[in-house]
């Protein structure tokens, strides 16, 4: 018997309690032998995001695997300390989060110094919030020693399969993912599935010009010796103003306007050649380096994925 204990609070997100339990309970149907217990602070049944009221079991206690389910609420506030010695109060020899469950693991402070993930609209903010760990935001789901944390919501579903594979190994998560008609792993981290991220505009005025003129026309010619010389500044003052300001390079910073209006194309339904010269990349075997590093698939494979529900 393998005891699974899921914190539960009121607003938690109904999924990440879900997905991960459909993971144990499919896995009884392979010879596992789970049994999932909710838990709340103070034991009382909560309602969730959805505005379901979910029953509770009781309070923090003795369990095998403790899993800290997330909500959209504490990115945005505190994490009440009672729901922080909750993620505290058990005994588990394993513990884990659900995407933004990452933030009470933090307030309870069990991320100081380890790896951690969460969902990628915050993981900026949790890395803000627990200065101590280090964030991995592409990360599906990252595991340091016996604390695993996971990206967003159905990513809760690919960290339960792993943690399946390690009791019962690949054969009982493959028939389980199989089951359930997931992938017993995807391909490519989160940031297939993130808006793009190009952050804040920058401060200094001559700098905006710059960013400007790269996002009005990504195709125009905006090596470092062009740009510095628009700018009437020399490459090395144009190199330090993009790392003190925006924490990048002038042709890192090309190349993430470019990539962004690349996926745009794709997504609207242009091929990746088309996409790839319209962006301003010279070549399409240029944009495929660039998916690959960023996202580890390819334009073509991310146009699939994410252009259509359609058959």
């Amino acid at each position: 018997m393998h005891r699974v204990a899921i914190l539960v609070y009121d607003g938690v997100t109904l999924l990440d309690v879900a997905g991960p339990a459909e993971v144990f309970k499919e896995a009884n149907r392979f010879g596992a032998d789970y049994r999932i217990t909710l838990v709340s602070p103070d034991g009382a049944d909560v309602m969730s995001n959805l505005g379901f009221r979910v029953a509770v079991d009781g309070v923090p206690g003795s369990a095998d695997t403790f899993l800290v389910s997330g909500s959209d609420l504490y990115p945005r506030t505190p994490v009440p300390a009672a729901l922080a010695e909750a993620a505290r109060g058990h005994d588990a020899k394993r513990v884990a989060s659900i995407c933004t469950g990452a933030f009470i693991l933090a307030a309870a402070g069990l991320l100081d110094g380890k790896r951690a993930t969460t969902h990628w609209k915050v993981t900026h903010e949790l890395a803000a919030r627990c200065p101590g760990c280090r964030v991995e935001p592409d990360a599906i789901y990252v595991r340091d020693g016996a604390t695993y944390t996971s990206a967003g919501v159905t990513a809760g579903i690919d960290l339960a399969l792993a943690l399946l594979e390690e009791d019962h190994g690949p054969a009982v998560a493959r028939g389980v993912a199989r089951a359930l008609v997931v992938y017993m792993q995807r391909a490519g981290g989160q940031s297939q599935f993130s808006a793009p991220l190009q952050g804040p505009a920058p401060r200094s005025p001559a700098l905006r010009t710059i960013t400007d003129r790269v996002t009005a026309d990504p195709r125009g010619d905006h090596s470092l010796d062009a740009l510095a010389k628009h700018l009437n500044v020399s490459t090395r003052q144009l190199t330090r103003l993009f790392r003190d300001e925006l924490s990048t390079t002038p042709a890192r910073y090309v190349e993430n306007i470019r990539f962004d209006l690349a996926r745009a194309l794709l997504d609207q339904g242009l091929t990746a050649t088309r996409a790839a010269a319209r962006a301003g990349f010279p070549s399409y075997e240029s944009l495929r380096r660039v998916f690959a590093r960023k996202m580890s698939i390819s334009p073509a494979a991310y146009q699939r994925r994410f252009r259509t529900t359609a058959k």
